[in-house]
């Protein structure tokens, strides 16, 4: 209908509008109330039109990584109060959308031989304090012809990234150096905690054991083969690669540089809407002063 009011406009000074009105087979007022509404139409483009530019440096800023849902909070956060549908809408419209992540390879091999610890988790991953439960996996991306291995563990609380290891191997070394980071951001005072994992030999391996002894922490397992045993680092992962990894990387150096770089925004910037669209590091500094402020009532 708008290009017959377009049709209309451009025309009416030479076939007059209720001419052009009978052979289109619409009503004058019809056209005048369109008319009237001209100006409502270009403030709503316009604003449509800045609220584009902000959503393309908002995406931008993220690496083109954020879909409608973070992108949506972030506006929020920067004091927009906006409807979803329509940021949805002009990010369609202008083909704006999120990273999708690829297939992964396997990276979990059990050992047949060392006895599992109880699964302590039992696909509940939420935690009402931190500290309570942490959780870690590894996982892998392309450097040339070879591959880096990447250890994590996170609190299932916060979902910050507490400690990381990178390396061209897969050995224990990898996810006991990951465990340790862990602890030295906790600054050391972890008894009791849960540190919940998969299978693989790594985790279930003596010297694994002993160094998750020292510290206190009660060792969890799930079970081989399924990836809803450790959803929350499963998720983590598709995060990772969907936003941080594009292709292959050309040398272990530039890997470990932008793996280390999206780790740092994940846990100071990056949004999550099970924290309620805030950082991980800034739902901890929350939940602590909240926590404060319960005790001091």
């Amino acid at each position: 209908m708008t290009g017959r009011w377009d049709f209309i406009s451009v025309h009416r000074a030479d076939f007059g509008v209720q001419r052009i009105c009978r052979v289109l087979g619409v009503s004058r007022s019809g056209y005048y109330r369109w008319l009237a509404g001209a100006a409502a139409r270009a403030g709503r483009r316009a604003d449509d039109d800045a609220l584009v530019a902000e959503i393309r440096e908002i995406h931008a800023a993220h690496r083109g990584t954020y879909g409608v849902r973070r992108v949506h909070a972030e506006l929020r956060g920067f004091g927009h109060t906006i409807n979803r549908k329509r940021v949805e809408r002009l990010m369609r419209r202008e083909g704006i959308e999120g990273r999708h992540l690829r297939r992964r390879k396997r990276t979990t091999v059990p050992d047949r031989l060392t006895p599992p610890a109880p699964d302590l988790v039992r696909r509940d991953f939420t935690a009402a304090g931190l500290d309570e439960k942490w959780c870690g996996d590894i996982t892998y991306v392309q450097v040339g012809g070879a591959w880096l291995y990447l250890a994590c563990v996170l609190d299932i609380c916060s979902r910050r990234v507490l400690g990381w290891s990178m390396a061209t191997h897969m050995r224990t070394e990898l996810v006991v150096d990951a465990l340790t980071m862990a602890v030295a951001t906790r600054g050391g005072h972890v008894a009791g905690v849960i540190f919940h994992a998969d299978r693989g030999s790594q985790y279930t391996s003596a010297a694994f054991a002993q160094v998750s002894d020292y510290f206190g922490i009660r060792r969890s397992t799930g079970r081989v083969g399924s990836s809803y045993d450790n959803a929350l680092a499963e998720s983590f992962w598709q995060g990772l690669k969907r936003e941080a990894v594009q292709g292959v990387f050309t040398t272990v150096r530039q890997a470990r540089l932008e793996i280390f770089q999206w780790l740092t925004y994940y846990n100071a910037r990056r949004r999550h809407s099970s924290l309620g669209h805030l950082s991980p590091v800034e739902f901890e500094q929350q939940h602590r002063a909240e926590h404060k402020l319960t005790l001091a009532a």
